[in-house]
């Protein structure tokens, strides 16, 4: 069946970022895929998870820069980093701030991000 989704449902977030979910548990009731627009102010981050989903993350404009046992994954407009279930990862932004989308599988829920207090 077709569903036609008119808008997003702006999600409060501390710290300034701006998360718009055009799909998801909140905005759509989908619990299977969740589908974000986010928009960060320079410098902001955020706690470590270690996620009970894959989540995609296509940068639009910025720099977004992933935190992980490797190392930092240093992600630019136009790339797109994966995460994986269970991999510990802490996500913050460059000095310019980042617009970007993310794709989470199943859907993001607070309780299955399961940040660091």
């Amino acid at each position: 069946m077709v569903r036609k989704i008119e808008g997003p449902s702006r999600i409060p977030v501390p710290g300034g970022k701006l998360i718009d979910e055009h799909v998801g548990r909140v905005n759509s009731g989908d619990e299977a895929i969740s589908i974000a627009h986010m928009v960060a102010p320079p410098g902001w981050d955020e706690p470590a998870q270690a996620p009970a989903f894959t989540e995609y993350t296509l940068v639009l404009r910025g720099t977004v820069l992933v935190e992980h046992a490797g190392g930092t994954t240093e992600v630019s407009a136009g790339q797109t980093v994966v995460t994986e279930p269970g991999e510990k990862v802490r996500y913050r932004v460059g000095d310019e701030g980042a617009e970007y989308v993310a794709v989470c599988l199943p859907a993001f829920s607070p309780d299955s991000a399961n940040r660091d207090e």
